[in-house]
């Protein structure tokens, strides 16, 4: 069977299956890795490995692959565009079984969807949303419920307390996620800011997620607005630039700060109180499902999915796993509990 005719014959099992219990995805071509014999080969390429996030999610998923008996060549594209496309490019001219693709702009990968899809080869979207071409599976963490947990913490916090100031940092404008997070968070905060009890009264996107860019965001609220209560941040990059810039000012610990990703340095400010929470999304295991996920497509045996989302391009089957709200109180029994951080880890330096 083509490429082309292996791809249509899937898009109509889909369709049909859909609408009974879920998406069921199978490459279902006729050659030895597909009946599970030989080495299946998956390409990786990912946005960054300059965070202790990805680096994390990287290593959990090539010790997943090698468990599995499959290989895997990686790429990182250091948040280029242009770079990220010429890694796919080379991982498809090393005729890889699968792309699993962590995108840095979830537009520009389309044309690294494409150029897979014209070699056969299916795409995974692993985190972040490819958007403006159909892509065989996405794979994540809900972005939205990151959103609505981060918003709903603030609620929570300022209950009965009166009104209240917040400045918003959003992730990167390329990252289809960001928006999505952006989604949640007015989901949440839409009422109360119609009450009056909140008010929104600076707001940026940080470009690349970089601290720095949190940094100069927030020094750009003091010194527009002065004093505010609450930093709405979008991960804990953006959570670390801001409480660099808070702790100038010596305001570091009296105004609210959120977080996304539980990154040791993240739960370390938890602890010390400089930062007000984080959201868990356990790594291992969305890094494991994704390794078995993408060798199970690879060797063309099904593969469920009872989501989906609009990438623009049509609805994408996809797989999403909830998150946790960590916070000082909460931290022994989430992320200290699953093994993601050791107790030592995370209160070294505290009394």
């Amino acid at each position: 069977m083509s490429a082309t005719k292996a791809r249509i014959a899937l898009v109509v099992l889909s369709c049909f299956i859909s609408a009974v219990t879920g998406v069921v995805l199978s490459r279902g071509s006729g050659e030895s890795k597909a009946a599970g014999k030989g080495k299946v080969l998956i390409g990786l390429s990912m946005d960054t490995l300059k965070e202790e996030r990805w680096q994390n999610d990287k290593d959990l998923f090539v010790q997943k692959i090698g468990e599995l008996g499959a290989e895997v060549l990686v790429q990182a594209a250091n948040s280029d565009d242009t770079r990220q496309i010429q890694d796919i490019q080379a991982l498809i001219s090393r005729k890889v079984d699968l792309l699993l693709i962590v995108p840095h702009n979830g537009a520009a990968m389309a044309k690294g969807v494409a150029l897979a899809h014209e070699a056969g080869i299916p795409v995974i979207a692993y985190d972040r949303l490819i958007t403006g071409e159909p892509v065989d599976l996405y794979i994540s963490f809900d972005p939205v419920r990151v959103g609505e947990q981060q918003a709903q913490f603030l609620v929570d916090t300022f209950k009965g307390k009166g009104k209240k100031k917040i400045v918003r940092i959003l992730g990167a404008k390329t990252d289809n996620n960001a928006v999505l997070m952006k989604t949640g968070q007015d989901r949440i905060l839409a009422p109360f800011i119609k009450s009056g009890e909140f008010t929104i009264v600076h707001e940026d996107w940080a470009e690349n997620w970089k601290p720095e860019n949190a940094k100069k965001i927030t020094q750009a609220a003091i010194a527009r607005v002065g004093s505010f209560d609450a930093v709405l941040a979008a991960n804990d990059g953006t959570a670390g630039g801001a409480i660099q810039a808070l702790s100038e000012e010596g305001l570091a610990g009296k105004v609210v700060v959120t977080g996304q990703d539980a990154e040791l340095s993240a739960c370390q400010r938890v602890a010390a109180g400089t930062q007000a929470m984080t959201i868990y999304k356990p790594l291992k295991a969305l890094a494991s499902l994704a390794a078995e996920t993408a060798v199970k497509m690879a060797r063309g045996k099904p593969v469920v999915a009872r989501g989906e989302l609009d990438n623009g391009a049509g609805m994408v089957p996809s797989i999403l796993m909830d998150v946790y709200t960590v916070t000082k109180a909460n931290m022994d029994a989430t992320v200290i509990k699953d093994g993601f951080h050791t107790r030592e880890e995370v209160y070294r330096g505290l009394k």
